[in-house]
């Protein structure tokens, strides 16, 4: 099928990415001359070994970083154009992250950490509705009965799920995930697929997830390949 300029999320194109002094020992390209387009409503993995340039995409996508070189656009706007402000309303409420580790903050209870995204937006007539799509979320989760536990409490599966949660709590255009089943037993890594995979498809948003998991990737829509800063297959 033919893809529209309405079906496309996320365009890069041309991207260069480089660290350290060039013309130093130290310098080094992460990123080559990279292009890629990422359809609304697509689960995507990125693939490759350790060094290839995988999580600095997701970065550059995530506008945690800028390009050296090269176009990023999501949803039509060029995030080099973009404000300050607007920049971080993009990453609070266009994006949902999730980690391999969960990072949750220790002191917050499972719920607390989902709902700490929504800080950011203090309109207090929405608060019912995001402590609803919490719960909601909570109850998806299968964590409900641990909701006022704190993450030294739960275990490994129960803390990734909540990362997910948290991740999906603005209710982003695109979930991108860095090896999120990475320190997750088989059983554990399935749920949190599994998850992914239902929510992404209930609301049309857009998976994009590093893996080294086979099985996980086989899952996907698409399989993009990395190797030496490149994309080699998608």
């Amino acid at each position: 099928m033919n893809e529209t300029r309405q079906d496309i999320l996320l365009r890069l194109d041309a991207i260069r990415k480089d660290f350290g002094i060039p013309g130093s020992a130290n310098h080094r390209r992460v990123l080559a001359n990279l292009s890629l387009t990422v359809n609304r409503g697509e689960t995507i993995a990125v693939t490759g070994p350790s060094g290839s340039g995988k999580t600095t995409l997701l970065n550059l996508i995530a506008a945690l970083d800028q390009p050296d070189d090269g176009l990023i656009e999501f949803d039509g706007r060029n995030l080099n154009s973009l404000t300050a402000y607007e920049l971080d309303s993009y990453r609070n409420q266009s994006i949902g992250q999730v980690f391999q580790l969960h990072h949750l903050l220790p002191q917050c209870t499972l719920i607390e950490n989902v709902l700490i995204p929504t800080l950011a937006r203090p309109n207090k007539p929405k608060r019912t509705f995001y402590r609803d799509r919490a719960e909601s979320l909570v109850r998806r989760m299968g964590l409900w009965d641990m909701r006022n536990q704190f993450p030294a409490q739960l275990s490994g599966g129960e803390c990734q799920r909540t990362a997910v949660a948290r991740a999906l709590i603005n209710d982003p255009a695109i979930i991108m995930c860095d090896e999120p089943t990475g320190n997750l037993d088989k059983k554990n890594s399935l749920i949190v697929f599994d998850i992914f995979r239902q929510l992404a498809e209930e609301h049309h948003q857009t998976l994009l997830v590093v893996t080294h998991d086979e099985d996980f990737a086989k899952k996907t829509h698409r399989i993009i390949e990395m190797e030496d800063g490149r994309i080699i297959r998608q």
